[in-house]
């Protein structure tokens, strides 16, 4: 006989406290002069992001070996038991070209996935002392206030980010990426799941990549829609499934998806 699913309460609180440990290990190694290697595609790795993803997985499977894992070091374990339907998604520094440089807007994402829906989601940005969090019908909250996206319904006086300028030209979404830019008030690249976070908060309204993986994704879905915004593909579609995100306050949704959908 199965066990009866954990509470999303429980699961919740086992995750924010996770991502505060993982956290800390983050900040053993930040700002001392870390040197990162290089992965096949060029990306950074270093040993903070290895040991993160190993305190990560020890306490997920600890607290509950029946879930499954995927993680961007170490990639895809089942649970001890099948996967009971959970899988734990774990990004231990997303963010790593911030972290290497000493810049505090990274984050330690991890999600947890039912089947395959976000159920709950952890954004926690140990350089900045943030956590945004979600959990499906439960609201989302910044540092344990209420958080919801921003108001504003005219793009032109969006503020739009993103994680960096080039990789819109390597995946063909330059032109898509130029109209949006003429057409917001203010651009910044504060990107990564920063730039996710401050839509979440309302501190912006849009926040796009041209290409992102499943450990990327985690927990923005949850975050966005319990915040009252949207995160979907480049075709609208809501999923951390596409390899591809936006991110709306939801008011902007429509113009955006126009602007985007209008050719390459």
């Amino acid at each position: 006989m199965s066990k009866p699913d954990p509470s999303l309460d429980t699961l919740l609180h086992f995750a924010l406290d996770a991502a505060w440990q993982a956290g800390r290990v983050t900040l053993a190694h930040f700002q001392t002069g870390l040197v990162a290697e290089r992965k096949a595609d060029d990306s950074p790795v270093t040993i903070a992001d290895r040991e993160t993803e190993q305190i990560l997985r020890r306490l997920i499977t600890e607290r509950w070996p029946e879930h499954s894992l995927i993680g961007e070091e170490y990639g895809h374990t089942e649970g001890a038991r099948g996967s009971e339907g959970y899988t734990w998604v774990i990004d231990p520094i997303d963010g790593t070209k911030s972290y290497i440089s000493g810049v505090p807007l990274y984050a330690v994402l991890l999600a947890l996935v039912k089947d395959t829906e976000p159920v709950l989601g952890v954004m926690h940005f140990p350089g900045l002392n943030d956590m945004v969090y979600a959990a499906r019908g439960r609201g989302c909250y910044w540092n344990g206030r209420p958080a919801r996206v921003s108001n504003v319904s005219n793009l032109s006086e969006a503020v739009l980010l993103a994680s960096d300028l080039n990789t819109f030209s390597l995946y063909n979404r330059q032109g898509a990426f130029q109209r949006l830019i003429d057409s917001t008030y203010i651009q910044r690249t504060w990107g990564d799941a920063y730039g996710y976070a401050l839509v979440a908060t309302g501190r912006a309204e849009v926040m796009l990549d041209p290409v992102m993986a499943i450990w990327d994704c985690g927990p923005l879905q949850v975050i966005l829609e319990e915040a009252g915004g949207t995160f979907t593909d480049w075709q609208g579609t809501p999923t951390i499934f596409g390899g591809e995100a936006i991110a709306t306050n939801g008011l902007l949704f429509d113009e955006v998806m126009a602007i985007v959908r209008d050719g390459k």
